[in-house]
């Protein structure tokens, strides 16, 4: 998802437009723009590249005024340049859009309009959206400014997050919702639009969210909201759970760092309050449910992409073993388009570290439209899927500035440790087994904080391998789940091409890949599987593959056979994942570095993709 941002009031809007961008860069971009309206005429400006770029540019932009947009853009329709840049104005410039999403519609649209003598200046879906308001406005002069949008936005059929200003409409802004994130940031004498609560937050605390089907019309100090169909709307205004200095990169020189060694504070975080008082089990507040209806539950079924989708295999292995439950994992964008037959008693879960991942929102509305009851997991407080779930469970990660997620995942396999714990408490297990179980959970901030210090270890070692094309990550069990996620954070990072396998899969194929230009990295910390393990890594030095290996013991046999050896704390079972993934990260952050890329906000990513 890209960026808008929209800012009303007595100020100048260009600083506030420009800070706001900024603040919204993690989620991944290819150009920037703004557009003000000073003295009757909206003015525009765009640039390639960041948002720096744009400020440059802005000191030689002597427009003042007290009302603007702005937009980063990830480009969907056209290549990257100014002309396809956001805003974009109508053919005669009444009007100014930025819009996340994608009109799906839109070519014949365009069609209809070019017939009426339109012309336009890029190859957007967006800039028919600017120019059908117009012909609604020219249609009907008399309505309002929202009226008009509206009558706008029911011929339109897709995906968007859109703000609006017009020259025609001098004191008003007009926002609206179907699919992509909005939210207004509610000031004194000013209020700001955003697609992202990162970019109000310097600003104000309170924040309306927009739900789909939602037009606003925002005043310096008032705002209104109907749905399309002008019915009124019942407003309900959120506090802000995070501070400004969340975006602060502190001693760093990337947030994808500062967010791996935030972990253990992050971890702490994901458990705080959430353990029985007899220290037996975990407990969750968002979950409504009580034991007695949670013991009927037969089935699991997760649904989630990405990173998020890892965090939840990682959960169906722990959950059966400790809970004895069945467990589905979908990727969103399957479940929603597969006719699977229901199966009662099933409880849902959609799991977003944004809460406004577009598959994983379209699987939440297909489980609820099958009758099931649907949890969620999220960090974003007020996001879309913690307003539209049953009920859900926060992680209190806090702000995720790097496009590819890492604390935000630890945090989940955290939170899903904690429900295998609940679901077995529930069942079968013991007391004195869980109490073992909350002990192990308990002492896991420490224990990451043990497995930070290998930070430099991994960095020589990524030294010596930042070169290769070629690199397998294998693991059993839990593990595999944690190796497709090592394997992904190498490709989002350091643009390598990474797979991973159960470790004993890769006698069935993936074998063939071995040569002595394959990097192969195990993740080797489970006991009873070490003789089959090190059967698997022979069979890679056989064929002159170089081997990495994670373990959490100090076998001699490790260092006489694998290249490369991390040692990491022995742990429980239920947390071992956690740990493991920890120098997975570290690897990828450092290849990408010495392969000089930009880890934070790697090519053609966005940190929450609300497009199809």
């Amino acid at each position: 998802m890209c960026g808008i941002i929209g800012y009303i009031g007595q100020k100048e809007a260009n600083s506030i437009l420009i800070d706001g961008l900024k603040r919204m860069e993690y989620r991944g971009y290819d150009s920037a723009g703004v557009a003000v309206l000073d003295n009757g005429t909206i003015f525009s400006l765009k640039r390639i590249g960041k948002v720096a770029e744009l400020a440059r540019a802005q000191t030689k932009f002597p427009h003042r005024g007290p009302i603007g947009i702005g937009h980063t853009r990830w480009a969907t329709h056209g290549n990257v340049s100014e002309r396809n840049a956001h805003p974009h104005l109508s053919d005669d410039g009444r009007f100014a859009v930025v819009h996340n999403g994608i009109i799906e519609n839109y070519l014949q649209i365009k069609a209809f309009l070019i017939e009426r003598n339109y012309r336009f200046a890029s190859d957007t879906d967006t800039e028919i959206l600017a120019n059908l308001i117009d012909y609604h406005y020219q249609k009907a002069p008399h309505l309002h400014f929202a009226e008009i949008v509206r009558k706008t936005l029911l011929h339109v059929e897709g995906t968007y997050g859109i703000a609006i200003i017009s020259k025609i409409f001098a004191d008003e802004l007009v926002v609206a919702r179907k699919g992509s994130p909005l939210l207004i940031g509610l000031g004194e004498g000013e209020n700001i639009v955003a697609s992202d609560a990162a970019a109000v937050a310097r600003y104000t605390k309170r924040v309306v969210y927009l739900n789909d089907g939602e037009v606003a019309s925002v005043r310096s100090d008032n705002f209104s909201i109907t749905t399309l169909h002008e019915n009124a709307v019942d407003v309900v205004c959120h506090e802000l759970d995070w501070e400004i200095h969340d975006t602060d990169l502190a001693d760093y020189p990337h947030y994808m760092l500062k967010e791996i060694f935030e972990q253990p504070s992050v971890i702490e975080n994901a458990m705080r309050g959430r353990f029985t008082a007899d220290g037996c089990s975990a407990k969750f507040g968002g979950i409504s449910l009580i034991p007695r209806e949670l013991r009927m539950v037969d089935r699991l079924l997760f649904c989630a992409c990405g990173t998020a989708y890892h965090a939840c295999l990682v959960g169906k292995y722990l959950i059966e073993k400790y809970a004895r439950i069945p467990v589905d994992v979908e990727y969103a964008s399957e479940f929603r388009y597969r006719n699977a037959p229901p199966q009662r008693n099933t409880l849902v879960f959609v799991v977003s570290q944004s809460g406004e991942t577009i598959d994983t929102l379209a699987a939440l509305h297909e489980a609820k439209r099958r009758g099931y009851m649907v949890l969620g997991i999220t960090n974003v407080v007020g996001s879309t899927i913690a307003r539209a779930t049953d009920a859900g469970i926060y992680q209190h990660a806090g702000l995720e500035m790097g496009v590819a997620s890492t604390k935000a995942f630890t945090s989940q396999i955290t939170i899903l440790s904690m429900l295998a714990l609940l679901f077995a408490r529930i069942r079968d297990m013991d007391a004195i087994v869980g109490l073992q179980y909350v002990q192990a959970l308990k002492s896991l901030p420490i224990i990451a904080s043990d497995v930070l210090k290998l930070s430099e270890q991994i960095r020589i070692i990524a030294e010596k391998y930042y070169g290769y094309e070629r690199f397998l990550f294998l693991g059993r069990q839990a593990m595999y789940p944690i190796a497709l996620e090592g394997a992904l954070k190498l490709k989002e990072i350091a643009y390598v091409h990474a797979e991973a396998f159960p470790t004993a899969e890769m006698k069935h194929g993936p074998i063939a890949l071995i040569s002595e230009e394959t990097i192969c990295i195990f993740i080797a910390t489970q006991n009873e599987l070490l003789d089959k393990t090190m059967n698997n890594i022979q069979e890679v030095k056989a064929r002159g593959g170089k081997v990495i290996a994670i373990v959490n013991n100090n076998c001699i046999a490790w260092e006489i056979f694998c290249d490369e050896v991390l040692i990491i704390p022995e742990v429980h079972p239920g947390i071992n994942p956690i740990t493991s993934v920890i120098p997975l990260q570290f690897l990828a952050y450092y290849i990408g570095i010495l392969r000089g890329c930009d880890v934070d906000r790697p090519r053609n990513l966005a940190k929450s993709v609300t497009v199809e």
